[in-house]
């Protein structure tokens, strides 16, 4: 069974860039649909960004898109997630999560309940 565990995360200044990864253990990392989502203080866990198993399919949140990126290594069986222009709101604990379906469709990879096996969370915090 794939078991995902997140590094980077921490402090930045408003304006800034930071970048998550998730690396993944176990034999089927390629057929996993990968997702990012957060859950700022005090609110839900929320959709940022998904890629598909074959990585041509993206999608992005409104509140993030062109400002964040999504990428994923198979061979390294990796999946990132590059943020630029961060602002204050984007502070919250940050989750990777990984979907067996191998689905593409949008409606699917945005929801929370689609996912399998969610990496452990990194907290972001962006100072104004």
């Amino acid at each position: 069974q794939v078991q995902l565990v997140q590094f980077g995360g921490g402090l930045v200044q408003a304006g800034g860039s930071l970048r998550l990864s998730c690396a993944a253990s176990g034999r089927t990392f390629s057929s996993y649909a990968m997702g990012w989502f957060r859950q700022p203080p005090g609110k839900e866990r929320e959709f940022v960004s998904a890629i598909s198993w074959s990585g041509g399919s993206s999608y992005y949140a409104d509140s993030v898109k062109g400002r964040f990126t999504i990428s994923r290594d198979n061979a390294l069986n990796t999946v990132s997630l590059q943020m630029n222009s961060l602002k204050p709101e984007d502070t919250a604990v940050y989750y990777c999560a990984g979907d067996r379906t191998l689905t593409t469709d949008y409606n699917s990879l945005a929801r929370k309940s689609s996912y399998d096996v969610w990496g452990q969370g990194t907290q972001v915090t962006v100072s104004s």
